[in-house]
């Protein structure tokens, strides 16, 4: 995989939420192709990472650097960070009465296209993609997550990143509070919308999801820093003896 061009580059990236430094100083790199997982007990700082990468205003990001092809998305506010090819997947997607899923999925896709075009193979997309994940076809007129499952939220995250196809996926904990056919399901999304052309960072607290979108690289995050990588087998052994010994080898605890 050497060959292939970086897609995704952090360099040093230090997060506050509320005054408190969250993320301390994080540096990462995703070629095209490559998925990489980010675990880590609870309060480590996993999800502050990805919530401030996407320009989540709670989050800010008070040093370091942050590029997608090759181009800085620090200074873009979220909206021009998800045209560029940025997506994240929310751990816990929010409800928006009143706006349709196929309306808003239908806004999101024509401001990635821009307001001149052509939006005529919009409705065979969205039925196409909901048949592979699962969907009925009735959720296209429901109000987007009111009333939904947890299960159905995480598919309609998964709806939502198949139709819009970005660069960089950035997966917040997508299998929290699945059981496991959601969870099968929610993981063949992912792995149909993976190719060689685009990157994936799952953030999960599990090895689980693992289990069905295998990894390339696995990163352990304590206390706001990656402090081990390694390979799949790296999760295996997380899933076996859980984090204390990497707290043990690393003089570090798990919250920040």
């Amino acid at each position: 995989m050497s060959h292939r061009t970086t897609l995704f580059e952090l360099k040093d990236i230090h997060v506050e939420v509320e005054d408190k430094e969250v993320v301390k100083g994080v540096s990462l790199k995703v070629k095209a192709g490559e998925v990489h997982a980010i675990m880590g007990p609870n309060g480590s700082g996993k999800s502050s990472l990805s919530n401030a990468l996407m320009g989540h205003p709670g989050y800010e990001i008070t040093s370091g650097e942050a590029y997608l092809q090759g181009h800085s998305i620090l200074e873009m506010p979220p909206d021009e960070r998800s045209r560029a090819g940025l997506f994240l997947a929310f751990q816990y997607p929010l409800a928006v009465p009143g706006v349709t899923v196929a309306n808003f999925l239908r806004a999101a896709l024509k401001a990635h296209r821009g307001p001149e075009a052509d939006m005529s193979d919009f409705r065979r997309l969205l039925k196409r993609e909901m048949a592979a994940l699962s969907i009925d076809p009735s959720f296209a007129t429901r109000y987007l997550n009111d009333g939904f499952s947890g299960g159905e939220k995480k598919r309609v995250e998964i709806l939502q990143m198949s139709v819009l196809n970005p660069k960089m996926a950035l997966l917040d904990e997508t299998d929290s509070g699945l059981d496991i056919d959601a969870l099968k399901t929610v993981s063949g999304g992912i792995n149909r919308f993976h190719n060689a052309d685009n990157g994936i960072l799952l953030v999960t607290h599990y090895q689980r999801l693992l289990n069905y979108v295998q990894p390339d690289f696995v990163h352990v995050m304590l206390g706001g820093r990656l402090v081990k990588s390694g390979g799949p087998e790296l999760a295996l052994k997380l899933e076996e003896n859980g984090y204390d010994w990497v707290e043990q080898e690393t003089g570090l605890t798990a919250e920040v």
